[in-house]
């Protein structure tokens, strides 16, 4: 069940990714080139905090101990609750990117990362309030968790999309910070 709540975790993080890491491309101009350093440079750390927590939490995939592995997937979802609400404010912060239906692209995105945001805060709770004494109970909980991520990985895709999608992408790709490849979390045989 830990098994499938990492497979969410890594397609939360491919949204991340996506934004901050596109393919590369032709000169789009200054303007969208410093629009895509300001972002880029403000994003990356939040990034890694996601990677980081979204590992933490592969770290758990065989633990047996209940205990643990839900004092390291809270923390994990406390990080990311963090990490996801200070991209939404670096995307905001950047101001909209220098290009035809920027300012929506931008706000779309905001939104979505907000979301991402709260309901990362929504699965901390549920996982701090699974009993860790009942196995059966505590994996069916894990379980609908794990249900649950895989859901968010989907919920903001469109706007994260249209963020990162034509110059913008192409100006993203060319910042050394939106090319830093951490990775994301595999599954351990």
């Amino acid at each position: 069940m830990n098994k499938k709540l990492v497979a969410a975790l890594s397609g939360g993080a491919a949204l991340v990714l996506a934004l901050t890491g596109c393919g590369g491309g032709d000169d789009s101009g200054k303007k969208l080139d410093a629009w895509a350093k300001t972002a880029c440079d403000q994003m990356q750390p939040q990034v890694k905090k996601i990677t980081d927590a979204n590992a933490s939490i592969a770290s758990v995939l065989n633990e047996e101990d209940s205990k643990k592995i839900q004092q390291t997937d809270s923390v994990a979802f406390q990080a990311n609750v963090d990490a996801y609400k200070a991209l939404a404010a670096s995307v905001d912060s950047a101001g909209p990117p220098p290009v035809k239906d920027g300012e929506t692209s931008q706000k779309n995105a905001v939104k979505a990362l907000n979301d991402l945001s709260l309901a990362y805060g929504g699965l901390k709770k549920r996982i701090d309030g699974l009993d860790t004494g009942d196995k059966s109970k505590f994996a069916d909980g894990l379980k609908g968790i794990a249900v649950d991520m895989g859901k968010l990985k989907d919920q903001s895709s469109d706007a994260l999309k249209k963020l990162q999608s034509g110059d913008v992408g192409k100006a993203m790709a060319k910042q050394p910070s939106c090319q830093a490849t951490t990775g994301t979390p595999t599954k351990k045989a």
